[in-house]
């Protein structure tokens, strides 16, 4: 077990990532400093998409990924920590419509301090990705590519990216290619997982000590993810599926949720509860539903 320590690749602080913005004194301004609080994660209600903020004690706000649409702005006007209108980093997990293209509309109410994205283009024949792009070029807002090995640690809080390594960076199937981020704060872990399916879980498992409080279940709950491997080595005590109530593809199957279940895991969805927002003190985890 590699204990999600990377052997090689980019250790990268919040304060590395200050020169790539080529503005220091906006970026001191990014990540200003506040000791107390405790750790927020929101798991957005975006119809059939992704969309997840973690917002540190030191109030560094990470948005990754922002749904199929415009209903993404809705879902982060119910965050009060959002009035500032300022997101510190936003990471696309992959380029699909349904985990990118939210982006286009929180451009437009919200600063945002850095992209984050796998380094792969987007299907040629998506208009919207290279708009996306574009935008994020036009604004002078740094574009990172970063992949397995490389992470962003500031003040005791760590982002490590578990994946994708070389070989599925290359991988003709986008959900291959998705950002694994392993986040930790104050001893609370979550597990962002994108749209792996079965084949990266296992690399996963076998590679990475993954265990974690919550798990951002994989691919809206698709019969192709959450093995039981996977879900042993995860253990997670909370497991959020993103997924709208009416879809063309069956999620959340119902023998993934059942494995679920049997791994202990409470499951939440947003299809039925909502937005769902998770607080971790340093002592307990509390799960809110329905904002």
């Amino acid at each position: 077990m590699n204990g999600n320590k990377p052997t090689a690749g980019k250790y990268i602080s919040f304060f590395m990532i200050l020169f790539l913005a080529a503005d220091f004194s906006i970026w001191w301004s990014i990540f200003r400093y506040d000791s107390g609080g405790s750790v927020k994660a929101f798991f957005l209600d975006v119809g059939q998409g992704d969309a997840e903020l973690v917002i540190f004690p030191d109030k560094v706000k990470v948005l990754t990924d922002a749904g199929p649409d415009s209903r993404i702005i809705g879902e982060l006007e119910k965050i009060a920590e959002l009035g500032d209108k300022y997101i510190d980093i936003a990471v696309i997990s992959h380029p699909q419509l349904d985990h990118f293209n939210g982006f286009r509309y929180v451009l437009d109410h919200y600063k945002v301090g850095a992209f984050i994205y796998n380094g792969r283009s987007g299907d040629p024949n998506v208009e919207e990705w290279q708009e996306l792009i574009s935008e994020i070029k036009d604004k002078n807002i740094p574009l990172v590519a970063l992949k397995a090995g490389d992470s962003i640690r500031n003040s005791g809080n760590k982002i490590d990216f578990l994946s994708p390594n070389e070989l599925l960076l290359q991988s003709a199937e986008l959900n291959d290619t998705g950002l694994v981020e392993f986040i930790n704060s104050l001893g609370f872990k979550i597990l962002l997982t994108a749209d792996i399916g079965a084949e990266t879980e296992k690399y996963l498992a076998k590679n990475f000590d993954l265990n974690a409080d919550i798990l951002k279940v994989a691919h809206h709950g698709s019969r192709f993810s959450s093995s039981e491997e996977f879900l042993a080595a995860v253990n997670p005590k909370v497991a959020v599926i993103e997924v709208a109530k009416r879809n063309n593809y069956g999620h959340p199957a119902q023998g993934t949720i059942q494995k679920l279940k049997s791994a202990s895991a409470a499951v939440f969805r947003t299809d039925e509860s909502g937005q769902i927002a998770a607080y971790f003190d340093g002592n307990k985890i509390k799960v809110f539903i329905g904002k």
